[in-house]
């Protein structure tokens, strides 16, 4: 299935000069959003993982279908004072400014392998502090799946380390 047909591009969004890619039309259709979930679900059981990582809040809504297929868990990784419990915290870059992203500190076990989603590669900064997280807890960083990479940021290059699949691709 060809997902760019389902994906809408807003022009100026956030700010002028951005072409903001748009899963929302994705996900409210049936056909689509089952297809993208598939595709990761098969994904994440060749690389065998044991729980399912999302930065919020549009990695939650990747992730957490995929866990649920899976019967297995999801860690959400969140902003700053919005987790209840004890956490670790990452501070980066990201393309609009900085941000600091946190886990609940008990959220990954030693030797678990983790499958972080997201619905976007843009400059892969968000990415990065989320496998920064699992690592700090001992997990295995075993694949992470994205919707859409915008390949003309360059994110690829923060984590080409990893195992990394993208659904869709833009150039430019």
């Amino acid at each position: 299935m060809d997902l760019k047909q389902y994906v809408s591009e807003v022009q100026d969004w956030p700010q002028k000069g951005v072409s903001f890619k748009d899963i929302t039309t994705i996900m409210d259709n049936g056909e689509a959003y089952g297809y993208a979930t598939d595709q990761i679900v098969k994904y994440a059981k060749e690389k065998n993982v044991d729980i399912v990582v999302g930065p919020e809040a549009r990695g939650f809504i990747i992730g957490c279908p995929v866990a649920y297929a899976m019967g297995i868990g999801f860690a959400p990784v969140r902003k700053e004072g919005k987790l209840p419990r004890e956490v670790i915290r990452y501070e980066y870059d990201l393309e609009y400014g900085s941000n600091v992203l946190t886990m609940h500190a008990d959220a990954i076990k030693p030797g678990q392998r983790v499958l972080i989603t997201d619905d976007l590669l843009a400059t892969g900064g968000t990415i990065e502090a989320a496998i920064n997280l699992v690592e700090q807890q001992g997990g295995i960083v075993a694949g992470i799946a994205f919707i859409i990479e915008l390949a003309y940021l360059n994110g690829m290059d923060r984590i080409k380390d990893y195992d990394v699949m993208c659904l869709t691709s833009y150039d430019e």
